[in-house]
């Protein structure tokens, strides 16, 4: 049976990135709706809720999810691994923690165990890249990680907030600042942001459903 699933995030090139991902799996995924900073309302057997730019797992988004009765289960899609994260988005009724650094074969047949009612959550490996779809400034050489740190900083976050965000280590979001001013060009916070603006950074307010959506007949 045909998985219906909604992807959850607040930037709509990241929903659509994780569309196209899985679209050689329609026979077995249904992506029927992404949600840009919008909420979840067509019927769906999974809500994938994305984490680029967003409250961690254990906040009260995924708790939203998991309360809206168009929302049968919810899944947590993200590149933190950290076991308390984890943990903490179970407890609020996620029922899958999976890592971006799945192939999208992967990922289609955790969707499906936990479609079976399993809850599932990936185990940490560090050694495989992160598998994102798609990313503000991707064309421009930014990693997902650099990319979700710029949009942060163009949201108005300072670096203590983007480190409560990601989890990251504020050195951690310091090489990142620095690696994304190198790339783009720019010497201060101020330029980075209005870099952001201009580039697609600031998060959107769309919902996209049916035939738009990459792979969708």
């Amino acid at each position: 049976m045909t998985i219906r699933m909604a992807v959850v995030n607040d930037y709509e090139v990241v929903v659509h990135g994780v569309a196209a991902m899985l679209r050689s799996y329609t026979d077995r995924i249904e992506v029927v709706e992404l949600d840009a900073d919008s909420s979840v309302v067509s019927p769906v057997d999974i809500a994938l809720y994305d984490t680029f730019a967003q409250p961690q797992g254990d906040q009260a988004a995924v708790g939203r999810l998991v309360t809206n009765p168009q929302v049968r289960r919810v899944v947590v899609y993200t590149w933190n691994l950290d076991p308390d994260l984890e943990q903490a988005s179970l407890r609020k009724g996620a029922s899958g923690y999976l890592s971006k650094r799945l192939t999208a074969a992967e990922l289609v047949s955790a969707l499906e165990a936990v479609h079976e009612g399993e809850v599932i959550a990936s185990a940490d490996d560090a050694t495989k890249a992160p598998i994102a779809g798609d990313w503000p400034g991707r064309e421009e050489g930014l990693t997902p990680r650099e990319s979700e740190v710029l949009s942060l900083i163009t949201q108005g976050l300072s670096n203590k907030e983007i480190l409560d965000r990601t989890g990251l280590s504020i050195n951690s979001v310091k090489s990142y600042i620095r690696s994304c001013y190198r790339k783009i060009g720019v010497t201060s916070r101020s330029r980075a942001v209005l870099w952001g603006i201009d580039h697609g950074f600031q998060p959107d307010r769309t919902r996209t459903v049916g035939p738009q959506i990459p792979g969708a007949d």
